[in-house]
């Protein structure tokens, strides 16, 4: 089976055709559990995300702050494994038809077999993978994969990537260009930092690929902010947060989650 690389194309397109920026939600697999993890994921879709990613949970994240830590830990704890990552995709996919992506540092890909992951991911209906740590220059086995089941590559680029390196980064990735507004861990921010905007138009002077920026966006203001000037706005640790706070009440914890991604939904078409 294909992977869904076209539909993203086609979200993210339509999302350009309305003059307005894409709304991308993430969290964890296997968070608060397995089940209640798809269900989180389709009340993104439902409240108003074009496209979402689903976390596999790491226990040594490069990137993630402490909130997603935390819902990672939880995850872990409950035993969560790339197929219950898989199974994430697959149902939140089926039950919403929105492209999904699996966010995953590049270890446990590479213990699983990129081959092998790419199938699977392709099967489940996965639109393509973002890979935070792996180098461009390592990238070829599993870029190969991907090309092969029809999977996007993204790449992150951060305000330290130099001209040279960016265009490098753009020319592997596809799908979309992952740009982390501000340097350091995930988690949310008063303001979305005015590096933002410079780093995606740097970026996009090396590709026609959209940029969709994330770290840092948790309420519409921010969001209406990052919609004048990228492609696409990355939501996450402001949903975990919600998740966390709910605590055993998932289905208050699902409504907040769908409440505030209708919200953001509002933030990204303001500029229409």
């Amino acid at each position: 089976m294909s992977g869904n690389v076209e539909l993203l194309d086609n979200v993210l397109a339509a999302a350009r055709s309305e003059n307005r920026a894409a709304l991308v939600g993430y969290l964890p697999a296997g968070f608060p559990t397995v089940d209640g993890g798809v269900a989180a994921v389709t009340a993104l879709v439902e409240g108003g995300c074009d496209v979402v990613e689903v976390g596999r949970p790491h226990r040594d994240p490069v990137m993630d702050g402490p909130v997603i830590q935390t819902a990672d830990d939880i995850a872990l704890r409950g035993g969560v494994r790339i197929a219950d990552v898989m199974r994430t995709v697959r149902e939140a996919h089926a039950a919403t038809g929105a492209p999904v992506l699996v966010m995953t540092y590049w270890n446990p890909v590479d213990r699983y077999g990129p081959e092998r992951f790419a199938a699977e991911l392709a099967e489940a209906g996965g639109a393509g993978c973002i890979l935070p740590d792996l180098p461009v220059e390592e990238s070829a086995a599993w870029r190969k994969a991907a090309a092969e089941h029809h999977l996007a590559t993204v790449f992150v680029v951060a305000p330290s990537s130099r001209p040279e390196r960016l265009a490098r980064i753009t020319a592997a990735g596809s799908g979309f260009v992952y740009a982390a507004s501000l340097m350091g861990v995930t988690g949310t921010r008063e303001s979305v930092g005015n590096e933002a905007a410079e780093l995606v138009e740097r970026t996009r002077a090396t590709t026609g690929l959209p940029v969709c920026v994330g770290l840092g966006v948790s309420n519409a203001e921010q969001a209406a902010e990052v919609a004048l000037f990228a492609d696409g706005v990355i939501v996450g640790s402001a949903f975990v947060k919600l998740l966390l706070e709910a605590g055993d009440d998932l289905d208050t914890g699902l409504e907040r989650v769908r409440e505030l991604a209708a919200d953001l939904a509002k933030g990204v078409r303001s500029r229409t």
